[in-house]
């Protein structure tokens, strides 16, 4: 398959894309998805096909505006109108009860769906063009780091999707925040770009749910993407250490052996001089790490690196959706540097 590369003024060829049951490669803030015609069985199969993403791991639903909520959603509480308000279009992803419409292969047969209206404007004209909710993951190759640019997402996807539409590099640098509207209180499924204490203000109690922090067991089923396997991983394995960053860069250096990896935050590179290492930004700008974290876990693929050492932000504000990508990347091997 010839993947074409469409720019930011090709909407409708990029929505006659999806109007056929193709792939395309959309930009969002977050990260590059790869979307199909959310209500076509067919085209949403693909997405995993491309992807080699478990059929257990639903989907979202990204629409251009909040009153494309009724076409696809049931019993919507009062709470999404305000959460859309406050957030929309922008990073977060609520949980709601669908319509039969809906079909299975993007709910995982669960009688609910994710819905986004992202903030990326060439994304939302693409989607109003077409006409469609457009079912998107991110476009990557399944467990892989999450692409943040263009050329991140071909080198997993050309050759195998229809087209890829550029629209620079994301903004936020991590998925969407999941919230679950359905349950009482509502439940925080992924962390992501709108933080914990940002939804509490709309939504005052906010329950966590245990996969922010854990591995999912085997046998439960994820109501979200990113929540039950292995995610954002390069090639080598990864351990986190945890700690006030000075302690968890000397932690770092003690346990550093040849042919290994850091990823740190700025102020520490030096620490790691003859050994590969990728910077996420300074210690204390946790918007920059979020912005740089996926791509700092695709530089080693391309090196030889046996083994990568990761710092981690404090989980606060948006360092929450910070660790739980490096926390998912290393299966959760977490050290503390006390």
């Amino acid at each position: 398959m010839n993947t074409q590369r469409l720019t930011a003024a090709q909407t409708e060829q990029a929505a006659e894309i999806l109007r056929r049951g193709g792939l395309l490669g959309i930009p969002t803030e977050t990260v590059y998805g790869l979307g199909a015609n959310g209500l076509n069985s067919e085209a949403v199969a693909h997405i995993f096909e491309a992807k080699g993403r478990p059929q257990d791991n639903p989907l979202i639903l990204h629409i251009p505006t909040a009153d494309w909520l009724e076409r696809y959603c049931a019993d919507i509480p009062a709470a999404a109108y305000a959460l859309a308000e406050r957030f929309w279009p922008g990073p977060m992803t609520m949980i709601l009860k669908r319509k039969p419409i809906v079909p299975d292969a993007v709910t995982a047969g669960l009688d609910t769906v994710g819905m986004r209206c992202p903030a990326h404007p060439v994304c939302r004209a693409i989607i109003a063009a077409a006409d469609l909710p457009v079912a998107a993951p991110s476009g990557n190759t399944s467990g892989r780091p999450s692409p943040t640019n263009m050329a991140d997402m071909l080198e997993d996807m050309d050759g195998k999707i229809d087209g890829i539409v550029d629209g620079g590099p994301c903004a936020v640098g991590v998925e969407s925040t999941i919230i679950d509207l359905t349950e009482q209180p509502p439940r925080l499924l992924r962390p992501g770009g709108i933080t914990l204490e940002e939804l509490e203000e709309v939504l005052g109690e906010v329950a966590v749910d245990p996969a922010v922090t854990r591995l999912m067991g085997a046998g439960e089923q994820p109501k979200a993407p990113g929540m039950k396997y292995r995610h954002y991983a390069p090639k080598a394995p990864v351990t986190v250490v945890r700690g006030a960053p000075a302690d968890a860069a000397r932690y770092i250096r003690r346990h550093l052996t040849d042919g290994e990896g850091v990823i740190c935050f700025n102020e520490f590179v030096p620490l790691f001089e003859g050994h590969p290492v990728e910077p996420i930004g300074p210690k204390d700008d946790v918007a920059e790490q979020a912005r740089r974290v996926f791509d700092a876990l695709r530089y080693f693929d391309g090196t030889d690196v046996t083994h990568i050492w990761a710092q981690c932000p404090d989980p606060a504000g948006i360092g929450l959706a910070v660790s739980n990508r490096l926390n998912k990347a290393a299966g959760f091997h977490i050290v503390d540097a006390t």
